[in-house]
């Protein structure tokens, strides 16, 4: 039998117990099962064990990251028989190594959800930014609570989505209300115009549109100055123009892009050329299913290529 595990994760008073103590209070989270709540850091607010132990909801606190061990977790598994585990993680501890960590036999981690504090969120990208980093780059779910009018969530957006495509973003007032929504970019070139021109400064941001919104780009031209980049993996009519960028910080530099295919007179061209070539694309932009996306994603239909001047920032940002 498979037992869902949820992580909950996040620095200390990110509003992670609350969250969790939320969560409990569910029917349909709860679902008669038994639920083994593992809590390895203690902040102000505390649970109700007596309350929970009548909801057959079991938890057990592990006080250092030695403590938090394959062995523990098969002694408690073996001793409490959960149907469901909840995982309120310490918010210093290496994510890497706790998801590269053996559970018993049967556990599945399901989903991974970050608490943020957006009144402290720039506090701790300018500060702490490895940090943080740390715990969004393998969260399923980010979540920004106690979020006030004056959140830039675009800003947020450009922090978060570099290091992780993936990610769901939630945005919650101090009261829980959801204020996520939907909010565009105010961008600096023209998505009417066609094509699209992405001037070089501007890769990063039409990156990270075009991953939120690309039905907004499918059936549109752009074009653009990239890098050449190729595998043999690859088809023999595709290839990848990309840039790398700062995803996290100067030691977290990255290759983005999206693959392209080009028509058969353009073969000598994909020949010809080595990876970290500067080339200029022209394509039309088609959303589609493709393995490497493991979905639908942006592929360039190239209608034009050819050599290029290198841009005078090599390297991208997402501002």
């Amino acid at each position: 039998m498979e037992i869902p595990v949820y992580m909950i994760n996040g620095f200390l008073e990110s509003g992670k117990t609350k969250f969790i103590k939320t969560t409990l209070e569910d029917p349909e989270f709860i679902n008669g099962d038994r639920i083994l709540l593992i809590v390895c850091e203690e902040g102000e607010e505390e649970y109700d064990e007596a309350k929970f132990k009548r909801k057959n909801i079991f938890t057990v606190y592990i006080d250092s990251r030695e403590e938090y061990t394959p062995e523990k977790l098969l002694e408690l598994n073996a001793e409490y028989h959960p149907d469901k585990v909840i995982i309120e993680v310490n918010g210093v501890w290496n994510m890497q190594e706790i998801l590269g960590m053996s559970m018993p036999n049967g556990w599945m981690m399901v989903q991974l959800i970050t608490m943020v504090d957006a009144s402290t969120f720039m506090n701790y990208i300018n500060n702490m930014r490895s940090l943080i980093m740390e715990q969004i780059k393998y969260s399923d779910t980010v979540i920004l609570n106690r979020c006030n009018a004056s959140i830039k969530k675009t800003d947020v957006r450009r922090i978060i989505k570099p290091v992780n495509r993936k990610a769901q973003i939630i945005y919650e007032s101090a009261d829980g209300t959801d204020m996520s929504g939907e909010e565009e970019d105010e961008l600096p070139f023209d998505v009417n115009a066609d094509p699209i021109v992405i001037e070089d400064d501007d890769f990063g941001l039409w990156y990270l549109d075009i991953l939120d919104f690309p039905k907004k780009y499918n059936g549109k031209n752009i074009c653009f100055k990239a890098m050449f980049f190729r595998d043999a993996k690859m088809h023999k009519d595709t290839f990848v123009p990309g840039r790398f960028a700062m995803q996290c910080c100067a030691n977290d530099i990255g290759f983005i892009g999206f693959s392209a295919r080009i028509p058969s007179y353009y073969a000598d061209f994909l020949a010809e050329h080595k990876n970290r070539d500067w080339i200029y694309v022209e394509a039309e932009i088609r959303i589609e299913f493709r393995r490497e996306y493991k979905g639908k994603g942006p592929v360039l239909y190239v209608k034009k290529l050819e050599d290029s001047i290198r841009a005078e920032e090599e390297i991208v940002y997402f501002t």
